[in-house]
């Protein structure tokens, strides 16, 4: 489901309330993106590797429920489509999609959050694409360096084709996240009505995944450093905490530090930079207008139609 950053945990948050849908308790599955498989992150119950395991995610799912995979990383995945269609051929498929200015200046914040990009600083770390793309100036500890080429994440319609070429058009709803922060509900209740479920059902309306700054790199560090136990110190602290809390407790205590002391309210980004980027991917937007037929020149604040 669409992008990062766009709309997909809130409409999961939402989906988990309904009766007729299941969706994992736990998010992401990522198991169509074969790209992340080498070096995606530990993390609880771990990734599925094959079918089998992938299947044991839903194994809870009522005979009667629609099963949802909500991986917002699909799109960007070159081989996620394909592996959907040989799998499901009937699967229908959401996709959400963002400003790309807008979208990448928070997808470098959670790549920074999630311990993917070192660069805090969102201009120099668009600006160093093209040597990342020779595989220069990666971050040590990076777990995905392909995050890092920023523009393949709105090739939108290149990712779009990739999915009409496996799927006929009445499989595919296509959401843009303007609409969907405009109008929480009439977005769900398309959602509800494409998926073919009860969209009467009243669900509560969620705000998930909010963006946000990390305020001290340094403890963002000790912080991770912590969680993983890297070093003799960190391992040895990690042992400490693991022998006195329970797994939960911990995760909890972890995050609570982190909204604490790490994370703060991004700042806003520079105007001058975000209008170089709106320059940049003009014609990307202008291509995504065509393909779905709607100004999003206008929409996404690109100005007119030349």
């Amino acid at each position: 489901m669409g992008q990062p950053k766009s709309g997909s945990t809130a409409i999961y948050e939402m989906l988990l309330q309904h009766p007729q849908v299941f969706v994992p308790d736990r998010k992401e599955p990522r198991f169509f993106a074969q790209e992340l498989f080498d070096r995606d992150p530990p993390r609880p119950g771990g990734t599925p590797k094959s079918l089998e395991e992938y299947r044991t995610w839903f194994s809870d799912a009522g005979k009667d429920q629609r099963v949802g995979d909500i991986s917002p990383w699909y799109l960007w995945s070159p081989t996620s489509a394909a592996r959907i269609a040989e799998a499901r051929p009937d699967a229908q498929i959401i996709i959400t999609l963002r400003d790309p200015a807008s979208l990448l200046r928070s997808l470098h914040l959670q790549l920074v959050q999630l311990y993917v990009e070192s660069e805090t600083d969102f201009r120099t770390a668009i600006e160093l694409e093209p040597s990342r793309r020779r595989g220069e100036n990666i971050p040590r500890h990076t777990f995905w360096p392909a995050m890092l080429t920023y523009s393949d994440h709105v090739r939108y319609v290149e990712q779009l084709q990739r999915y009409a070429d496996h799927f006929p058009p009445e499989q595919m709803k296509i959401l843009i996240y303007d609409d969907f922060r405009a109008d929480n509900t009439a977005t769900l209740t398309e959602v509800l009505r494409f998926l073919g479920v009860d969209e009467r059902f009243e669900l509560e309306l969620r705000e998930a995944n909010p963006t946000v700054e990390v305020r001290s790199r340094r403890m963002h560090e000790l912080v991770h450093a912590i969680s993983v136990g890297h070093g003799p110190l960190s391992r040895g602290a990690k042992g400490v905490v693991k022998a006195v809390t329970p797994g939960r407790w911990r995760r909890q205590a972890l995050y609570s530090a982190k909204r604490k002391w790490v994370f703060t309210e991004p700042e806003p980004p520079d105007p001058v930079f975000v209008d170089e980027l709106r320059e940049r991917y003009r014609g990307e937007v202008a291509a995504l207008g065509d393909y779905l037929g709607r100004d999003m020149l206008t929409l996404w604040g690109y100005g007119e139609r030349g």
